[in-house]
């Protein structure tokens, strides 16, 4: 990209099948780990699946990061190792927070099998500043009725997390975030202001451009910091808008920890092989064994 472009740069997913629906993921990147506190983003579907079927992500573990998940339609019920059952649907938000460490897990419900499930949304990780890595587990639900919608001409803009637009979202923050579903009707445009340090653009479906240059579904696009890009589509397009203030400090990955720390890492690897997570109530005969995979992988 020249440096009078908007994009600064643009990370293509890595897709992978499931069985019966594929998750494209964009973050954690070889090019780029994080963009403001976000560290994980999967597009779950879209998928249609057969009667009697349904996804069954047993329980796992989590350490030093939350999870974000929202959904555009299906179903899912989440429980985790902190007492909490919720079933998510489209336009409410589950924050989980693993701070010093929970488990949890997320299956279709009985309704949504009986049917057919259909998947389709956004899975992410949040890193959590270092002063914050080793709090309290916790879990939020906030119900789609209580997130900020701003609508008008031709634009709906639902206000996952942060404040934009003359707007603040209830869901908790523990970094300054800015999250948004965005949907454009066909000829419809909308700039973007400097909501945040670092920002970045998925295109769900559809088409757009950002200052004319056109997008690739399911790539996740890196605006230049201090811009105001006018994001257009001709036809309607759906997008999601994830950024906030830079992380202080580099993040380890592996499997499903997130910490500063390589030693935290390695600690939690040994708490869960040993048993020592708690499990989620009413979800605890099974559970994802620790992967017989390299130590650490780390992202600069």
């Amino acid at each position: 990209m020249n440096n009078d472009s908007a994009i600064l740069m643009s990370l293509a997913p890595v897709s992978h099948d499931l069985g019966g629906f594929k998750v494209h993921r964009t973050l954690p990147h070889k090019l780029r780990t994080m963009v403001g506190p976000f560290i994980f983003f999967d597009q779950m579907g879209p998928a249609r699946l057969g009667v009697d079927e349904g996804i069954d992500v047993r329980p796992h573990p989590h350490i030093n990061l939350a999870t974000v998940t929202y959904l555009f339609e299906g179903a899912i019920d989440h429980r985790d190792s902190v007492g909490s059952i919720q079933r998510i649907e489209p336009g409410a938000v589950n924050l989980m927070t693993a701070g010093k460490g929970i488990s949890h897990s997320e299956r279709s419900p009985a309704d949504e099998r009986a049917a057919g499930p259909r998947l389709d949304g956004i899975q992410t990780w949040l890193a959590l500043p270092q002063d914050k890595e080793e709090v309290d587990a916790a879990f939020q639900h906030v119900p789609a009725d209580r997130i900020p919608v701003i609508e008008g001409s031709g634009v709906r803009l639902d206000l996952i997390m942060g404040s934009a637009f003359g707007a603040t979202s209830p869901v908790t923050q523990h970094h300054p975030t800015i999250y948004a579903a965005i949907h454009l009707a066909p000829g419809a445009s909308l700039e973007l202001d400097r909501e945040a340090d670092e920002r970045a653009l998925y295109l769900l479906d559809g088409d757009a451009t950002v200052d004319g240059e056109g997008l690739e579904q399911m790539h996740l696009v890196l605006l230049r910091p201090g811009t105001r890009p006018v994001l257009r589509s001709e036809r309607g397009a759906r997008f999601m808008l994830a950024g906030g203030a830079p992380m202080d400090g580099e993040r380890h990955v592996w499997w499903n920890f997130v910490s500063s720390r390589r030693d935290r890492i390695q600690e939690a690897q040994r708490a869960w092989k040993a048993g020592e997570f708690a499990l989620p109530p009413q979800d605890d005969h099974e559970w994802i064994p620790l992967p017989e995979i390299p130590l650490t992988v780390s992202y600069p």
